[in-house]
């Protein structure tokens, strides 16, 4: 699956947050944009339901403005992503629905980095004491994550500058500060006048090379 712009293709997954007590779980639903690394829709809820998935999943095509055949969504294959709710949503909506292949845990690598960034923060508490507690620690993490955290995978943008196509004029501003810094001490810059790197073209999720190279090494 490939992506070539924002709004493409779409990586959901639900993870565990502990609660207040041993055995007490909160379910944190996520959708995220491949592409662009933005978290386009959340949820936390007590439990994990295809109901609920199915709610989020239409109300953040709503708010993106999805239309049909414009978006593939991507997940594993969990009860909540293989339900029926959530199949007859997709095709209603015309938006194609891909999993993750059989017994192969990397298959949704851009959802579960996004889960350990979060959980891997010095601020991530080891338990929550309330489900209101885990909305407000995900709801600032997550304007963090989207409009401030500079992602190594998008050339150290965040993820709102991609989505909303601003990269550009930020690697313009980030070449002519280069520029001028080159101009000013060029013994500085023993390769020459630096070039801002750029957005990445294409992002896949199993490219064919990927692919090739699993087959491969199965024989």
């Amino acid at each position: 699956m490939l992506a070539q712009a924002p709004n493409e293709l779409w990586s959901w997954d639900i993870t565990d947050l502990r609660g207040p007590v041993r055995w007490s779980r909160f379910k944190l639903y996520k959708i995220l944009d491949v592409f662009s690394r933005y978290v386009v829709g959340w949820m936390v809820a007590h439990r994990e339901s295809a109901t609920l998935a199915e709610r989020l999943i239409a109300e953040t095509l709503g708010k993106q403005g999805i239309v049909r055949d414009q978006l593939t969504l991507h997940a594993d294959r969990g009860a909540s992503m293989r339900s029926r709710p959530v199949a007859f949503l997709l095709a209603d909506l015309g938006v194609t629905k891909s999993h993750s292949r059989p017994h192969t845990s990397n298959d949704n690598p851009f959802s579960e980095a996004a889960f350990k960034t979060m959980k891997y923060r010095p601020t991530f508490p080891g338990r929550f004491g309330c489900i209101e507690d885990a909305r407000s620690f995900c709801r600032t993490f997550f304007d963090w994550y989207n409009t401030q955290h500079r992602h190594s995978g998008i050339a150290m943008m965040t993820p709102e500058m991609v989505h909303y196509g601003r990269a550009e004029i930020v690697r313009e501003g980030r070449a002519k500060v280069l520029a001028e810094a080159f101009n000013a001490h060029p013994e500085r810059f023993v390769r020459g006048m630096p070039d801002p790197k750029a957005v990445p073209a294409a992002v896949w999720i199993n490219s064919p090379a990927q692919e090739m190279l699993s087959e491969e090494g199965g024989h």
